[in-house]
């Protein structure tokens, strides 16, 4: 074989192979990056579409009418070193994350404008990109809103819409806004709280914002905007829902992570760490709620949070720890032993609580009343009461009284199944409605015997399609068998390299 030869031989050979190694450029090799984009962040929601938006703030259009505008408030400038979150009701009708805007629909032209701070150039540089009024070609394209004003403009447009005999109500929200880990009850609340502090007189951002329009446009009469916006909200659309199906397979596997990782001995910060993981690996936007985790006797109040109690053999868990997948939250809630096995006692009671939970989701149908629901369940759950037999009477009766508090539920036209999720872990929207494609709610029915502070509770998600009634988080085990097993799995904890357990036991040099 000639040297020539041996030469093309190698050639064809080697060639390809170096193709497929990974190489580095003469780019890489001499810049201190090779990302090319300034930022990375999204300016617009990736996940709904301008038309969506849109599709929404027509059905405001037909609700307020042609001798209304609506007005609605954005989030203000976070404090302190606080990602910005924009306000649920601004977010539904717009999509802008910008801080401080304004949104005004108007039904006589069925036309949006948006106002935006002016572009703050120091703080950009340092923070990134908002959305500003600079921008407004830029904000028009992405979002499809029609016009785009500056502070200066509003003030000018709210006093023209006051001049004009055509326009002669204001719609705008009257409840404190939802938000970061905001639920609208809980806003409520804690506006409730203030008002009782003799020395802190300040009202609501809402209430403030009621006022200062009144002084602007005096002759408008300023009505609610929040059933108009509670009742769209009611009914997701197929993009809302895969956010929320989304939500809840993170939840699901933040709780799978903690049931593997528990063993005598954790604590429920240590799987709150673990759920964390997950929320943080997989870009959960922010926590729905402070990590519901109890150990024992702790579940029994069942917002009780922060415990530092370690959890015993014997010692039941529960965890209900949700977050915000792009505005769209989950909530579900799992029980287990620490030691990995339920014992007698935990095996009594958690079957009977389970097969009176699955009585009313199995149920659940489109349709259907909530009242309707529950009369069958009850019906259903009579026979599961006669069917079992109580080690103790206090159990027996306290889970007869269980079952009469559903049967007179039943009883009740207005009553409701659970509560609502979307955008609040507590959803806005009448779920005493007949159940209808769109709807997402859950269940969670408490069972207590006070005289032994047991407390048991399971929540699962339920999604209403036009197929018919999904239970969604079904996958999570609930049954004492699967949940078992899971036990048995290696969980995040156990995954932690051993010599970092002990990093901060460590004693410190001099």
């Amino acid at each position: 074989m000639t040297q020539a030869f041996k030469t093309c031989f190698l050639i064809l050979i080697l060639f390809p192979i170096a193709l497929l190694m990974p190489h580095t450029s003469s780019a890489q090799e001499g810049s201190w990056h090779t990302s090319e984009k300034i930022e990375d962040r999204p300016l617009f929601t990736n996940y709904f579409s301008p038309q969506e938006f849109e599709e929404r703030r027509d059905q405001v259009y037909d609700e307020i009418g042609s001798t209304g505008i609506a007005i609605i408030q954005g989030a203000a400038m976070p404090k302190g070193y606080t990602a910005f979150r924009q306000n649920n009701e601004f977010f539904y009708l717009s999509g802008i994350e910008s801080p401080d805007a304004y949104l005004i629909l108007d039904g006589s032209t069925r036309e949006a404008t948006v106002y935006l701070l002016h572009r703050r150039e120091r703080r950009e540089y340092g923070e990134g990109k908002l959305l500003s009024f600079e921008d407004a070609d830029l904000v028009k394209e992405l979002s499809g809103i029609d016009h785009v004003g500056s502070y200066e403009m509003l003030m000018e447009d709210l006093r023209t819409y006051n001049e004009r005999d055509e326009i002669g109500v204001a719609f705008t929200p009257q409840t404190p806004y939802e938000g970061y880990r905001m639920t609208r009850s809980m806003a409520v609340r804690h506006q409730q709280d203030v008002t009782e502090n003799p020395l802190d007189t300040r009202p609501a951002r809402y209430q403030n914002f009621i006022t200062e329009l009144k002084s602007v446009a005096p002759d408008l009469a300023i009505r609610n905007l929040d059933p108009i916006l509670d009742e769209l909200r009611r009914i997701k659309s197929e993009a809302e829902i895969d956010l929320i199906k989304r939500s809840t397979d993170l939840q699901a596997a933040a709780i799978a992570e903690a049931i593997r990782s528990t063993e005598v001995g954790v604590k429920a910060y240590e799987l709150e760490a673990a759920a964390k993981y997950i929320y943080q690996k997989y870009n959960m936007q922010d926590e729905a709620y402070y990590a519901l985790i109890h150990v024992g006797p702790d579940a029994y109040m069942n917002h009780y949070h922060n415990s530092i109690r370690s959890a015993k053999s014997g010692d039941m868990l529960l965890m209900d720890y949700g977050g915000h997948y792009h505005y769209y939250s989950s909530d579900l809630a799992r029980m287990w032993p620490a030691n990995g096995k339920f014992n007698p006692v935990q095996t009594e009671l958690y079957t009977f609580y389970l097969q009176i939970y699955e009585a009313i989701l199995y149920n659940i149908e489109s349709g259907l009343t909530p009242q309707q629901v529950m009369r069958k369940a009850v019906q259903e759950m009579d026979v599961i009461l006669e069917e079992t037999t109580f080690s103790d009477s206090l159990y027996e009766q306290a889970a007869r009284d269980f079952v009469d508090g559903y049967r007179r539920q039943s009883e009740n036209p207005e009553m409701r199944l659970g509560h609502g999720v979307g955008m609040s872990v507590h959803d806005v929207g009448d779920y005493t409605k007949p159940i209808e494609a769109g709807m997402v709610f859950v269940i969670e029915p408490q069972f207590r015997v006070p005289e032994e502070r047991i407390y048991i509770r399971l929540e699962d998600m339920i999604i209403v399609t036009e197929e018919g009634v999904e239970i969604f988080s079904d996958y999570l085990p609930r049954d004492i068998e699967s949940i078992e097993n899971m036990m048995q799995e290696e969980g995040l904890l156990q995954k932690f390299p051993a010599e970092m357990q002990g990093l901060l036991d460590m004693p410190k040099q001099d």
